[in-house]
């Protein structure tokens, strides 16, 4: 009782703290913030249960290595807003103006696997209020809301949505803050008391433990949303506020893995194992549950607004305007809803991962391409095994469930 009282007073508290006015205002802050919500979404939340199933005792490690290959990925795209963006506003190459138009193209298919990866952990995360874990329920609900989403952003747009973004940032950071806070006040009770344990746990090994984790890069992604930030904040803000915003997300991933491992137990099932967190930490307090809960469908619900928006803006941009934002909103909403009902939740993850990773290795192509124009080549070698190793992600990662 005492520890759920604990939690409720931390969460109200992070809340009141990240949702002040003042802080909303800060330009940094706001900078930091939006890649930093991508990155810290609904990966949070279904990490622990699939890198338990995929890497056991190292998970924290495969977490780890997801965030380097992130940071990776990264630096290419900080390279690109630092030397590609100008050429882009001068008079861009043939090279450069094909990438950029492939580039856009991709990362708009991308966030049509999104949405339906959002969505459709909103629906479990939200039936789980109702001890609900049926995969066709899940669809159902997820099939509802996208339509819906995609009915209102065909009609009228988006834009009276992307507040329930601002907003939901502010709760989703306020309620994870609160969980880790409970997890560290947990471990040290654990220790001081000379009950804390490490499980022992199987898992698979060699190329497929290898290949499970590399379709996992979802959970770490939504970086690359500082690249197109360029109409409100300078080259030299985004690219530092995104080393920020990796940075602490890192800290966060890695901290919380390590932090769940002693709670991991050999019969995690992957049966609702989206939702698996739930009864994982459900040792710490009766709280834990429906916090969670509510973290997951304030994350889903702002991501999949900014994505579908993101996808619909994409596609106008890709189409020279002829095709408008409400017809992107409206394609994006058709292809979610086609992608929930052709393949489930881990597969979903593991497609969402190479699009994005294909996105990825664009922009890596665009920066070796730029490291050599500026006969930077340090970075032409960095760039060129980031490239590999994107092109690697794409053919031969797996979902967790195969």
């Amino acid at each position: 009782m005492a520890t759920d009282v604990i939690i409720v007073v931390i969460a109200l508290g992070l809340c009141l703290l990240l949702l002040r006015p003042r802080l909303s205002r800060n330009r940094t802050w706001r900078a930091t913030v939006t890649p930093l919500a991508s990155i810290i979404g609904s990966g949070f939340l279904i990490a622990g249960p699939i890198l338990a199933e995929t890497a056991g005792q190292q998970a924290w490690l495969a977490m780890l290595a997801l965030c380097g290959i992130a940071y990776l990925f990264g630096s290419a795209i900080r390279f690109n807003i630092r030397y590609v963006e100008p050429d882009l506003e001068s008079g861009p190459t043939l090279l450069t103006r094909s990438l950029q138009r492939i580039g856009t193209v991709t990362l708009a298919i991308a966030y049509f696997i999104s949405v339906a990866y959002y969505l459709n952990l909103f629906a479990a995360f939200g039936l789980r209020m109702f001890n609900v874990t049926d995969p066709l329920w899940t669809r159902l609900i997820a099939t509802c809301v996208i339509g819906a989403l995609g009915t209102v952003g065909g009609i009228g747009g988006l834009h009276s949505l992307e507040r329930v973004e601002i907003y939901s940032v502010g709760v989703k950071l306020g309620l994870i803050g609160a969980v880790m806070v409970a997890l560290v006040g947990n471990s040290v009770g654990a220790l001081a008391s000379g009950t804390f344990t490490w499980p022992e746990l199987t898992h698979p090994t060699g190329g497929d433990e290898l290949s499970i984790i590399l379709g996992l890069v979802i959970l770490v992604q939504g970086f690359e949303t500082s690249r197109y930030l360029g109409a409100e904040y300078t080259p030299e803000m985004r690219i530092r506020t995104m080393r920020w915003a990796q940075w602490l997300s890192t800290l966060i991933y890695v901290g919380f893995i390590l932090l769940t491992t002693r709670f991991f137990t050999p019969d995690i099932s992957l049966e609702g194992g989206e939702t698996a967190i739930i009864d994982i930490l459900a040792p710490i307090g009766a709280v834990i549950g429906p916090v969670i809960i509510l973290a997951a469908l304030a994350s889903q619900s702002s991501a999949a607004i900014a994505d579908t928006n993101g996808a619909g803006g994409l596609l106008a941009e890709a189409s020279n305007k002829r095709i408008s934002v409400k017809i992107g909103n409206a394609t994006t909403a058709a292809a979610a809803i086609a992608i929930t009902w052709a393949a489930d939740i881990y597969q979903i993850i593991a497609y969402a991962s190479k699009a994005f990773v294909l996105y990825y290795a664009i922009q890596c192509l665009q920066a070796t391409a730029a490291a050599v124009r500026a006969r930077r080549w340090a970075h032409v070698g960095l760039f060129s095994a980031a490239l590999l190793l994107a092109t690697g992600i794409v053919i031969f990662a797996a979902p967790a469930d195969a």
